[in-house]
């Protein structure tokens, strides 16, 4: 455990910040603060502004509805800066392979992650344009559904959904059937949009599958497949208690659409089914073959062309064989419709994937890789892991990863490797994964939804309900400590 410092070390103390000052006022070369072969940059000037520009262009992020400026601008910027600085310093030393690899290497985190989010976004909008959704919608409208059942049902889908499909793609999924239904309700979208974010990380923090920070628990070894299970009733508290009070504030009526016969287009089941195959060829990789899920989803895509390119072949033979068909029925509608038929084109729904949320994840994970690399992340888990017990330092970094993102967060735990019992890393898995909804930008799921959802779901509007979110979060810890308590160890 640290000590107050003895008056021996005064005089150490203040020669330490006299240089510090110094290297300040007159720009004394980070070298200075080399230790162990690499840079140290945590107190230098670089460090310090570089942090002052992620902040910066964080708080531009935050302010996106007021100055209407896409929020991927000010984190493409910071990260070139910021890089560019780690760059400058390591050439300065004669250490420019290190700072080009640990830029590889965070490029690579981040191409995986593109990757999975680009499939799975065209994917999306491959449904979307075969008019899944809306179908779904319509079917939703002709059942009677009001806004609070529509709530709970699109809420428990994702939290059901996501520990199989992860909580991005159940998101973005469950998010498109809300803007269909509700359109133009923007009030209770942005309800629907925070329920089904809050439900989505929560479904998937207790599933090595729902999200990417327990892939990498999983991955690790620190946590058995079958542990993750244990988190189940912690999640499920952090999503029932938010949704239950946020449901008290949805009036009971219908949505004001338009009954409408929706008929799918051709091969929208089957991209569904694709869809799914998707999802089980990441899966089985991960598990079966031990290589990165992105593989299974780069290879779905594959799937979603070549059913793609019989679609466009097929389709004068088919649209024949159906004019055939309703002229003898004499269904002059479903005739007109027919004249209104385009190809499918795989790569106009690649086009059409959410780019300002794939370059922002690049300019955040870059931004915080790069502060991780001057040394910022490890100083953090190191005080908060040296400084107080594994309990409160997991439940705060759950918080942190609201704002940082829980990857980066998981990966310094991860880095450190703290000597924890099984509770407490199933505890960091549960934080880390449900900590992110308290902010719409805290997770994965959240990032993709504003983007969905644009000028109905929102970064203040999320802010608006974050103290319910973190009852939630409260809760699930405390569940996870009574139900857990003897057979982790969470206080030893």
């Amino acid at each position: 455990m640290p000590t107050l410092c003895q008056p021996s070390c005064q005089p150490r103390l203040y020669r330490r910040w006299l240089f510090l000052l110094a290297a300040l006022l007159l720009g004394v070369s980070p070298s200075a603060f080399a230790v162990t072969g690499e840079l140290d940059l945590t107190t230098s000037t670089v460090g310090f502004f570089a942090v002052a520009i992620f902040v910066l262009a964080y708080a531009l992020v935050m302010a996106e509805e007021k100055i209407h400026m896409r929020k991927s601008k000010p984190v493409l910027v910071a990260a070139g800066i910021i890089w560019s600085l780690i760059g400058w310093v390591y050439v300065q030393n004669g250490m420019s392979d290190a700072s080009e690899y640990a830029f590889r290497v965070t490029l690579l985190e981040f191409t995986e992650l593109m990757l999975f989010l680009l499939v799975a976004m065209t994917y999306i909008n491959a449904m979307e344009e075969r008019r899944v959704f809306d179908a779904l919608r319509s079917w939703m409208l002709r059942k009677g559904f009001n806004y609070r059942t529509l709530f709970w049902l699109t809420g428990g889908l994702a939290f059901v959904l996501s520990p199989i499909a992860d909580n991005l793609t159940t998101a973005l999924l469950m998010c498109a059937v809300v803007t269909k239904v509700a359109e133009g309700n923007q009030r209770y979208i942005n309800l629907a949009c925070i329920n089904i974010v809050v439900a989505a990380n929560a479904g998937g923090a207790f599933s090595p599958f729902g999200d990417i920070t327990t892939l990498m628990v999983w991955q690790a070894g620190m946590v058995e497949f079958q542990e993750f299970f244990i988190l189940f009733f912690p999640a499920l508290v952090n999503f029932l208690i938010p949704a239950s009070i946020m449901s008290l504030f949805i009036k009971d009526e219908k949505p004001e659409s338009v009954y409408e016969d929706v008929w799918m287009k051709r091969g929208a089941r089957r991209i569904v089914l694709l869809f799914l195959l998707t999802i089980v060829t990441a899966v089985l990789c991960h598990v079966v073959l031990h290589l990165p899920p992105v593989l299974g989803m780069m290879t779905g895509l594959g799937y979603l062309q070549f059913f793609g390119y019989y679609l466009r072949r097929s389709l004068p033979r088919s649209l024949e064989r159906k004019r055939e068909r309703y002229s003898r029925r004499g269904d002059n509608k479903k005739l007109e419709q027919l004249g209104s038929v385009v190809p499918f084109d795989v790569f106009n729904r690649v086009a059409r994937a959410e780019w300002d949320t794939l370059l922002f994840f690049y300019g955040v994970v870059m931004c915080v890789g790069g502060l991780g690399f001057m040394g910022y992340l490890g100083l953090l888990s190191e005080a908060l892991y040296t400084g107080w017990n594994a309990t409160a330092a997991n439940i705060v970094l759950g918080i942190v990863s609201a704002v940082v993102d829980n990857i980066p967060v998981m990966f310094a735990v991860l880095t450190m490797e703290p000597d924890m019992s099984h509770g407490q890393w199933l505890l960091i898995t549960l934080t880390a994964g449900v900590g992110g909804s308290l902010l719409s930008i805290g997770s994965a799921a959240g990032v993709a939804v504003m983007g969905q959802a644009r000028g109905s779901y929102t970064f203040m509007g999320h802010l608006r309900w974050s103290p319910v979110i973190l009852l939630g979060y409260i809760a699930s810890i405390l569940v996870h400590m009574w139900l857990n308590a003897e057979s982790f160890a969470l206080f030893s």
